[in-house]
């Protein structure tokens, strides 16, 4: 977790758009977004910049500390670290789970220097792909417990980006009468 370089390169994302801004419902959709993609911890950076401390999974420690980290296995088995924060904007509330490309290149050489070099394009799909599913049966998950208004997967997401059209950079789940649809990323 202290690997500087492990935080370096933006970020790859779970974005949960919850809805209307409130606490006990954050709280609930982290600690079963925390439980569903099996994260290790919850810490904090120190506040003199030494390394990280141990807190409380919880809404108050988002809120207190802004970015929550802990460590996840990925469907490779391998380790890397990862975070989480509460977006509230204009009364509506986004949670995201992140993995840094830092950590996720130093695991996967395919990933290399996406979004940002020749084989960002479709080719990145041969890696986004598996991750992406992942993060979709977390997210379906999740669901299963706090539903909420949509997802997305990608980097850097936001719930603000388009998520129709013949070009989607971002994997989209929606809820629909029998659950969430899927629809994966396709550039």
């Amino acid at each position: 977790m202290n690997g500087d370089e492990n935080w370096t390169g933006g970020f790859y994302e779970l974005c949960l758009v919850l809805g209307a801004a409130d606490d006990d419902n954050v709280d609930r959709a982290l600690r079963s977004l925390w439980r569903a993609v099996g994260v290790q911890g919850c810490h904090v950076r120190r506040a003199d910049g030494t390394g990280f401390a141990a807190v409380e999974l919880g809404v108050a420690a988002l809120h207190a500390h802004g970015h929550l980290r802990g460590t996840l296995t990925l469907p490779s088995g391998a380790r890397v670290v990862c975070g989480g924060f509460l977006s509230r904007y204009e009364g509506l509330d986004t949670l995201e789970l992140y993995l840094p490309l830092g950590a996720l290149a130093r695991v996967d050489r395919r990933i290399g220097g996406y979004p940002f070099d020749e084989s960002s394009g479709v080719e990145s799909l041969t890696w986004r792909s598996t991750l992406d599913r992942w993060l979709a049966d977390v997210a379906i998950a999740v669901y299963g417990e706090v539903p909420f208004h949509r997802a997305l997967i990608g980097f850097e997401v936001d719930e603000d980006c388009g998520i129709s059209g013949d070009q989607r950079y971002a994997a989209v789940l929606m809820p629909r009468a029998d659950g969430l649809e899927y629809q994966p990323a396709n550039a």
